[in-house]
């Protein structure tokens, strides 16, 4: 599929399908929808009278016109004070999927302007429009979904935006890969694939790619993230992808992503309606990285970035670490297991650890943590903990410009109570109320000289049980537009 610019005014633009926004406080047909209408014969005011269109967000009505244009569909925009980008993106999204269940190969998209931003308005359609037409079909013998029927969109009144489209492409080819990553079954994507697909990143974009194989973990006292890992049969792999700009970097950065490619919770094993089957998304916050990785290396901006994940499975044997067991992490601290099902923060602290030493101004992780964010935040936004108000201001400001909600979460000291241990420096768990807090109390522990830290928990919108705005039911690639969008800005 191809999204053009074009300078074709909307009422000379020839096509299959004619996409065209509207104002619920602003629906009457006026202006160039007047003289469109009349060319169309008022089909247009008809087709909202008979329809009751009301121009609700998410809304839609079609109908058949014939000739140069085959068909038109109103997209509604909800209310006019209340439109921003992520109303395109959304918009945008309606409009290509009723394209395509209506068959049109190429459509024409008519919305408005965001702040009179050409650009951003055409990078929000293009985004929109390209993640609402994502199929992923690679575990099908043959395809229940017929292919996408959209080829081309023209982006009416946006001619010059081109870049602004490019743009656009490189974003969402960042996305598309960790929505393939997070839906990829646990036999289909292992710590070795995760490493192989960090090496395709590298040689596509030019990037440096270090692997750390058991051995070196081992030699760097990384005891947290082994422990979780040596019960697997699967080696796990320790990934460190470096961009570097050239000349001088602005800002030095590093994102880790949790990578547990599948999670059984080890002794502490997933009950019955646990969501067992589902724990293939455990490593949704390392797709997330790598997503974000193959973006900024493919834009190349002049801010240098470390992409690492500590990859690998939580699984049962004979190896299994036992509740009960202390742990030494890389800086030295101790902890005792209480629970093997809270694997990820373990994984998480040497990654930490590693990631402390390498001199940047800030690091930010994400990981599938804690259901308990979940259930505080539901399942479309990300809890954000950071004691760090500037890196706090940087991210929500990626979370408004990208869609990808953020709430800041507290961070209250007193609640690392809960992980005292008797027997080590902390245990990894505490009690049950406030487990997404105490899971970020933990982590800080594993952060001592980087300036600013800050710890995403995307545990609840990594997924969707069903196809909402430019999401489809499934891997929604949460986290790399807004981690792309902080690194850029």
């Amino acid at each position: 599929m191809e999204v053009r610019a074009t300078n074709t005014p909307l009422l000379e633009w020839v096509g299959d399908g004619l996409v065209v926004g509207l104002f619920e406080d602003n629906i009457e047909i006026t202006g160039e929808l007047a003289n469109l209408d009349q060319k169309f014969a008022g089909v247009l005011k008809e087709l909202v009278a008979e329809e009751e269109f009301k121009a609700k967000p998410g809304s839609s009505v079609v109908t058949r016109i014939g000739g140069a244009v085959r068909k038109v569909i109103l997209v509604g925009l909800g209310k006019s004070d209340a439109f921003q980008l992520e109303a395109v993106r959304r918009a945008a999204a309606v409009a290509a999927r009723i394209g395509q269940k209506q068959k049109c190969k190429t459509l024409g998209i008519s919305l408005p302007m965001v702040g009179g931003d050409a650009a951003a308005t055409a990078q929000a359609i293009a985004e929109g429009v390209q993640l609402a037409l994502f199929q992923d079909n690679r575990f099908k013998s043959e395809s229940e979904d017929k292919p996408t029927q959209v080829e081309t969109v023209d982006l009416l009144g946006l001619a010059g935006e081109e870049d602004a489209i490019t743009l656009a492409n490189k974003i969402t080819a960042g996305v598309i890969l960790a929505r393939e990553l997070v839906a990829a079954p646990a036999n289909a994507l292992t710590p070795t694939s995760m490493a192989e697909i960090a090496s395709a990143i590298a040689s596509e974009t030019g990037m440096h790619l270090q692997i750390l194989e058991q051995a070196e973990c081992e030699k760097l006292g990384m005891g947290a993230f082994l422990g979780v890992a040596q019960a697997s049969e699967l080696p796990p792999k320790f990934i460190h992808l470096t961009y570097k700009p050239q000349g001088t970097p602005r800002r030095k950065l590093a994102i880790i992503g949790k990578g547990l490619t599948f999670d059984s919770g080890g002794l502490n094993i997933k009950g019955a309606g646990s969501g067992i089957e589902t724990m293939k998304i455990d490593m949704g916050g390392a797709a997330a990285t790598l997503g974000a990785a193959k973006t900024i290396g493919l834009l190349k901006p002049d801010v240098e970035v470390h992409f690492i994940s500590a990859v690998t499975e939580n699984m049962i044997s004979g190896r299994a670490m036992h509740p009960g067991d202390v742990l030494t992490a890389s800086n030295g601290k101790t902890i005792e297991v209480n629970n093997t099902d809270a694997e990820g923060r373990l994984t998480l602290a040497d990654a930490l650890v590693y990631a402390d030493k390498l001199g940047v101004d800030a690091i930010v992780d994400l990981a599938t943590l804690t259901g308990a964010c979940v259930v505080a935040l539901g399942e479309d936004i990300a809890g954000l903990f950071t004691q760090n108000d500037d890196l706090a201001k940087q991210l929500e400001t990626a979370s408004e410009a990208t869609g990808e909600k953020f709430w800041r979460m507290p961070m209250e000291e007193k609640y690392f109570d809960g992980l005292k241990s008797g027997i080590a420096d902390m245990k990894n768990t505490g009690p049950r109320a406030g487990g997404s807090i105490t899971a970020s109390l933990f982590l800080k522990q594993f952060v001592k000289d980087t300036p600013a830290w800050a710890h995403l928990d995307i545990a609840g919108p990594v997924w969707a049980d069903k196809e909402s705005g430019y999401n489809n039911a499934g891997a929604t690639g949460f986290g790399v537009r807004a981690l792309v969008s902080w690194v850029l800005s």
